[in-house]
C-alpha cells in the first residue's frame, strides 16, 4: 500500500524511549509522570462498588450530569467562576483527548497556534494533523519566564489558539497572577482560544497558588480549561479527565467528542462524582507531593546536581553542568545504562532542542524510591 503520512517527521516519544531504555536495564524510572504508588483505597472502592451497582454501559456523551455538576462546584469553590454543569463542561478520556479534541475542533489548515517552549509533547503533533502550523516562544531563564514582547510579535490575523500549562511540565514553575493579567490583556480584542492546560493545578508548593484561566473573566470567555482526575488522584492508567469553557466554544467540542470517543468510563465517573464531595481529598495534594519533592531534595543535596526546589508539578529539574558537559540526551541515556536511574532529557521539549544541560526527574515515587535513587546519583 502506498500512503502520505500525516506526521512525516514525528519522532518515538522521548517518554517511550527512556521507559523502555529504563526497562531493559532495571533501571528506577523517574522519567515518565507516573507514580509508583497506589490510590486510596476508599476511590477504588467506589469504582467497584459502582460495578457492582450496574453502571456498566454508556455513560452520557457529556458524561454524568452529577459529576459535572460535582466539577462546577469545585471550580466554583476554588476560582469563583461558575460554569454550568449541562453546557460547559465535559468529562474527557484523560486531559490528553481533551485537549486533542479542542485542537481538533477549532484548527483548520494553516491556522498558526502558539506554543511556549518548554512543552509537553501533545501539543505539536495535535496541531500538525489538523493543517495546523505551531509556533513557538522559548520560555527564558531558570525561571521559565514568558518574553511578553517577544510573544506579541508572534500574534498576528492567522493565530487561531493560545496554549499554556501551569503548573507547567516540564519546568515546575507556575504562572503568575500578573502573568495571567498580562495574558488577559495580550488577548482582548481578539478572537484567539486559549488552551489552559491546568492538570497539575492541585500540586502547587511552598503556599503558593495556582492561578486558573477560569479566574479571569476575560481569559474564561475565551478559554478551554482541561484537567485530570488521573494526576490528581494517582490513577493515570484510567484516563480520566475533563475541559470546561463557554457554551459556544463547548457546542462545538463535542461534535468531534461524541464521534471521538463518545463517552468515557462509567463506574469512575460514579466513583469520582462521590469522592470529590470531600475536599480534603484533593486540597492535601499540595502538602502530600511537598514532602515528597522535599525527601528528593534532601538526598539530592548529597550529589551534585544543582537544582531550584521545584514550585509545582510532580517534576524537578536537576542542572548537571558540574558532572558533564555532555549533551542531556547522551548524559540521561548513559544515567541509565551506567547507574540505573531513568530521567529526561529536557532539549526535546525546547525550541531547536536548546540544550541547557538540564534533565527531569519525577517525584511521585515512593520515599525510599527516590532516596534510594539518589543515593545512585551520588556516586557520579
Amino acid at each position: 500500500m502506498q500512503f502520505t503520512s500525516k506526521l512525516p517527521d514525528l519522532p518515538t516519544t522521548i517518554f517511550t524511549i527512556m521507559s523502555r531504555l529504563s526497562h531493559e536495564h532495571s533501571a528506577i524510572n523517574l522519567s515518565q509522570g507516573f507514580p509508583n504508588f497506589e490510590p486510596d483505597p476508599v476511590l477504588v472502592n467506589l469504582v467497584s462498588e459502582a460495578m457492582n451497582s450496574g453502571y456498566n454501559q454508556y455513560a452520557p456523551m457529556a458524561g454524568t450530569y452529577s459529576l459535572r455538576e460535582a466539577i462546577s462546584n469545585k471550580i466554583n469553590s476554588l476560582y469563583s467562576h461558575k460554569y454550568n454543569p449541562e453546557h460547559e463542561i465535559t468529562v474527557t478520556s484523560g486531559a490528553t483527548q481533551a485537549i486533542y479534541t479542542i485542537i481538533s475542533t477549532f484548527i483548520h489548515k494553516n491556522d498558526e497556534v502558539i506554543i511556549l517552549k518548554p512543552a509537553y509533547d501533545c501539543y505539536e503533533p495535535a496541531i500538525e494533523s489538523n493543517g495546523g502550523i505551531p509556533v513557538f516562544v522559548q520560555l527564558e531563564g531558570s525561571n521559565f519566564k514568558i518574553n511578553w514582547e517577544v510573544l506579541k510579535q508572534k500574534i498576528n490575523p492567522k493565530t487561531k489558539m493560545l496554549i499554556i500549562n501551569t503548573p507547567h511540565n516540564p519546568s515546575g514553575s507556575i504562572l503568575s497572577d500578573d502573568d495571567m493579567k498580562k495574558l488577559a490583556s495580550l488577548l482582548k480584542d481578539t478572537n484567539i482560544i486559549l488552551l489552559s492546560d491546568e492538570v497539575y493545578e492541585h500540586i502547587v508548593f511552598d503556599g503558593e497558588e495556582h492561578h486558573s484561566a477560569s479566574k479571569y473573566p476575560d481569559l474564561a470567555e475565551r478559554t478551554f480549561v482541561c484537567a485530570s482526575f488521573g494526576k490528581t488522584f494517582h490513577t493515570t492508567g484510567w484516563k480520566m479527565g475533563y475541559c470546561a469553557a463557554p457554551k459556544e466554544l463547548m457546542d462545538e467540542f463535542r461534535k468531534i467528542h461524541q464521534f471521538n470517543v463518545f463517552c468515557v468510563d462509567h463506574p469512575k465517573q460514579k466513583a469520582l462524582t462521590t469522592y470529590l464531595k470531600t475536599p480534603e481529598n484533593y486540597l492535601s495534594l499540595n502538602q502530600f507531593y511537598q514532602n515528597k519533592r522535599d525527601v528528593f531534595l534532601e538526598a539530592m543535596a548529597k550529589t551534585k546536581f544543582r537544582f531550584t526546589p521545584s514550585k509545582g508539578t510532580f517534576f524537578q529539574l536537576m542542572d548537571y553542568t558540574d558532572i558533564t558537559d555532555e549533551a542531556d540526551t547522551v548524559f540521561a541515556e548513559r544515567l541509565v545504562k551506567e547507574f540505573g536511574v531513568a530521567a529526561i532529557p529536557v532539549s526535546v521539549f525546547n525550541v531547536n532542542n536548546e540544550d541547557h544541560k538540564v534533565l527531569r526527574f519525577c517525584f511521585a515515587k515512593k520515599d525510599e524510591t527516590l532516596v534510594e535513587a539518589a543515593e545512585i546519583l551520588a556516586r557520579i
